[in-house]
């Protein structure tokens, strides 16, 4: 990133975000197959993993 410029990120990026912004920015978009603008979010397969293993 450049010096200067700001990172745009999405309603509800950040540490403990609403329940609200989850639906509507995320799992409306995810359920849309729209992509999130953001490519930070990792998408993985959570039936590959035992609970103890999520990243």
């Amino acid at each position: 990133m450049k010096s200067g410029q700001e990172l745009e990120l999405p309603p509800g990026f950040r540490f403990h975000p609403t329940d609200e912004e989850l639906v509507v920015h995320y799992l409306c978009r995810k359920c849309a197959a729209q992509s999130i603008a953001v490519p930070i979010i990792a998408e993985i397969d959570l039936y590959k993993f035992d609970p103890w293993q999520l990243p």
